[in-house]
């Protein structure tokens, strides 16, 4: 594949995740990190890499979000503090444990909320 073709083919799924995150006010990481593996990259650097690209598109939708009125600043502070500590904890266990467990905890995530969702 040339390059070109490369680009355009992650650029197509980034646009993907972005509208995901922006419909759902997240999730776009649930799609990220498959495309990102079907284009050869290793789980771990999928993984990390949709934590750095999600940034920017929850930046984006949370502006229109803000915008148009569906925000609750107590909300947001209380779950924001829990998404910090969390984030780094995440983060940090990330670069401990193995590419099969991080792709393995992942689909777990993934399943329980779509089941989640269904019942």
């Amino acid at each position: 594949m040339t390059e070109v073709k490369k680009i355009a083919k992650l650029c197509g799924a980034g646009m993907l995740t972005g509208a995901v995150n922006g419909l759902f006010g997240g999730g776009g990481g649930m799609i990220v990190v498959p495309l990102l593996q079907a284009n050869g990259r290793a789980p771990l650097v999928a993984h990390a890499t949709a934590i750095l690209i999600i940034l920017p598109v929850c930046l984006a939708s949370a502006a229109v979000y803000l915008a148009g009125g569906w925000f609750d600043a107590e909300l947001f502070l209380a779950v924001g503090l829990g998404v910090l500590a969390g984030g780094a904890a995440g983060a940090n266990l990330l670069g401990v444990i193995s590419p099969a467990a991080a792709t393995l905890v992942f689909a777990a995530v993934m399943f329980a909320a779509g089941v989640r969702m269904i019942v």
